[in-house]
């Protein structure tokens, strides 16, 4: 009988790690996950520098605070994305993802960027770079690193360079396809519709985003990791240009846009539950960024920061000078940044700075605000297994 049952679970084990190939085996039992790779899709809230090699570069002083030096990211540092890499760092000694669309110092050996600044899910936004593009842009790259990977001689010279600098084919199903879009869906609706149009457009929206999802599927991911849009009525430019009598929250936020946040994290949060019933074989994470946002801006002054709706770089007051750019106006120097941006929750009055994003991570990769509630280590565990 002892056998028997020893035969069991052996043989459950091993399915489970069919199913689940970034699960690892430990000493107590299944532990944490095996990610090699990091595909991430997304907008200038996780762009580590796509629209910048593409469109138009981003400027000093982007970059001051961590890099030193423009990394095409719109903050002073580092983004959400960098710490998700991080924290993988310490475990799996991932480097800071390339962004796809950067032609110069690229190495994709642990994944790739496609998020681009201006992004959204669906065409027709501030950005060409949609979802569906940066899709088909993963699509194209994975088929094209296969078959250069197959096609190394290994009597080459250069072939082991290039290996370490190339995804490996077997790594595209054992990676994680990390998600932070759809604020610039909600943003461009905000801006050129009204705010019912831009509710009444979600399912639209989201369908979309689930299409992307299939496609990836398709193409062997199964560990996805999915943020939930921000409190888009807490960006100082939001408050700036959209706040009238009545219409913000306790904390000065507009309430109208982030009712409608709400609304689109609500239906996201249901597709994600979809999805796990289309896809049993995946495992999804819900992250509620959100929740994370909005404590931040909450009480700002108790974590360190100054009033959330001061910004350190750029200006809207009057003159919209955009951060990186300067203009004199009567005499007056606009945009030069502040001398304290880790003080300031928001870099530049639409992007978060390098302290609020740390404060953010350490928030959502341990798990307290993710369903299931699994951190970015154990992101690979189907909720059945937890």
């Amino acid at each position: 009988m002892d056998s028997m049952r020893v035969c069991c679970v052996l043989v459950l084990l091993i399915v489970s790690l069919v199913r689940h190939p970034a699960l690892v085996v430990g000493g107590g039992g299944l532990r944490r996950c095996d990610f090699p790779a990091i595909y991430n899709f997304g907008d200038s809230n996780s762009d580590t520098g796509g629209i910048s090699a593409a469109l138009s570069e981003i400027h000093a002083p982007n970059g001051e605070t961590f890099f030193e030096h423009p990394s095409g990211r719109a903050c002073d540092g580092r983004l959400i994305i960098d710490f998700i890499d991080f924290n993988a760092a310490k475990e799996l000694k991932l480097p800071y993802l390339s962004a796809y669309l950067d032609s110069l110092g690229t190495n994709f050996r642990h994944g790739a960027n496609f998020a681009t600044g201006g992004s959204s899910i669906r065409p027709g936004g501030y950005s060409p770079f949609h979802l569906g593009i940066q899709t088909s842009q993963f699509i194209r790259f994975k088929s094209r690193t296969t078959a250069l990977y197959n096609q190394l001689s290994p009597n080459s010279r250069e072939t082991p360079l290039l290996k370490t600098r190339l995804s490996r084919p077997k790594d595209f199903s054992k990676a994680i396809y990390t998600f932070d879009i759809g604020q610039n869906d909600l943003g461009f609706g905000f801006q050129y519709t009204t705010i019912e149009e831009v509710r009444l457009s979600i399912p639209n929206i989201l369908s979309q985003w689930s299409q992307a999802v299939h496609l990836l599927y398709k193409e062997g991911a199964r560990v996805f990791w999915v943020h939930n849009t921000g409190p888009i009525g807490c960006l100082p430019y939001s408050v700036i240009y959209q706040s009238k009598s009545g219409n913000l929250d306790q904390i000065g936020c507009v309430k109208p846009q982030n009712e409608v946040a709400q609304e689109f994290n609500r239906q996201l949060k249901d597709m994600v539950f979809q999805l796990r019933a289309q896809l049993p074989i995946a495992a999804f994470t819900y992250v509620d960024v959100y929740s994370a946002k909005y404590a931040l801006i909450s009480n700002a002054k108790n974590e360190g920061f100054v009033d959330p709706f001061e910004f350190c770089c750029g200006s809207f007051y009057g003159y919209h000078i955009d951060c990186g750019k300067k203009a004199t106006v009567n005499g007056t120097i606009y945009g030069n940044p502040c001398h304290n941006p880790s003080m300031h929750i928001s870099w530049d009055g639409i992007h978060y700075s390098d302290a609020a994003n740390l404060w953010i991570a350490k928030r959502i990769l341990n798990g307290s605000l993710s369903d299931p509630p699994v951190s970015i280590g154990e992101a690979c565990y189907h909720p059945n297994h937890l």
